[in-house]
C-alpha cells in the first residue's frame, strides 16, 4: 500500500521484503534513500543499517513500532537520519521522505548560500554537503550534516531543539524526542575534542545547542 501511495505521489520505489535483498539493492547505487522497516524476515532493520553504514551514507529512514523507543535510539545511533513510528499514514512518510531528499539534494538557482563557513577549526562546505574538522574529512550522514550546518550558520549562538529539528529534520519537534540529542552525540563523536578537551558543541541546559571555538 505504500509503495503504490508513494508510486503516485511520483516516487520511483522498488520493494523488498527481507533484509538481505534490501540490503542489496540499497548498496547497488541506484536509489537516492531507503525505507527501512525494523522488523524484517532474516536479517533485521537494525543490521541492515548497520552495514549500510559501514558502507554508504545514503539518507535511511526508519520504520519503527509505535512506543518501542529502544529500537528507535538504536537506530538513530547507527545512523538513521530520521523515523516514523507505524502505524503510520502514507501522506506522513511521502513527506518524510520529501524534507530528507530537500536537504540531501545540491543547492540549485542559488536559493542556498553556497559560500564555504569557517569557524575555528570547522569548514563546512554547502556546495558539496561536506564538512572537515583540522582539515580532516568528517564522515557525516545527510542528517548530521544537516544539524551542523545549522549549529555552524549560527555559531557563537544557541540553537534550540525546535529550530535544530525544523531546519536540520525537516519537521516540528515532538514532545519527548530525543532524535536531536541522539544525533549530536554521534556528531561529537566524529569530530572529537578541542585541545582542552572540551566539545566544540556544546549543549546549553533546557535550550539547546552551540558551537564554540578554542
Amino acid at each position: 500500500m505504500l509503495a503504490e501511495y508513494l508510486g503516485q505521489e511520483g516516487f520511483d520505489v522498488e520493494v523488498c521484503h527481507d533484509g538481505e535483498s534490501g540490503l542489496q539493492r540499497a548498496l547497488s547505487g541506484d536509489f537516492a534513500l531507503t525505507v527501512l522497516d525494523v522488523m524484517m524476515p532474516g536479517m533485521s532493520g537494525v543490521e541492515v543499517l548497520n552495514r549500510i553504514r559501514a558502507r554508504s551514507r545514503m539518507p535511511v529512514l526508519m520504520l519503527t513500532a509505535r512506543g518501542d523507543d529502544m529500537d528507535r535510539v538504536i537506530g538513530l545511533e547507527l545512523g538513521a537520519d530520521d523515523y516514523v513510528p507505524k502505524p503510520c499514514t502514507a501522506r506522513e512518510l511521502a513527506a518524510r521522505i520529501r524534507a530528507i531528499l530537500r536537504r540531501t539534494a545540491s543547492p540549485e538557482g542559488g536559493a542556498r548560500d553556497p559560500a564555504v563557513i569557517q569557524f575555528g577549526d570547522l569548514t563546512i562546505q554547502p556546495e558539496s554537503r561536506t564538512a572537515r574538522w583540522k582539515n580532516n574529512a568528517l564522515a557525516l550522514t545527510s542528517t548530521e550534516y544537516n544539524l551542523l550546518e545549522v549549529l555552524a550558520r549560527n555559531a557563537g549562538q544557541t540553537v534550540s531543539k525546535k529550530v535544530l529539528s525544523e531546519d536540520g529534520l525537516g519537521r516540528p519537534l515532538a514532545r519527548f524526542d530525543r532524535s536531536i540529542d541522539v544525533h549530536m552525540g554521534r556528531i561529537r563523536e566524529k569530530i572529537g575534542m578541542m585541545a582542552d578537551g572540551r566539545s566544540c558543541i556544546q549543549t546549553v541546559f533546557r535550550q539547546g545547542y552551540q558551537l564554540v571555538r578554542e
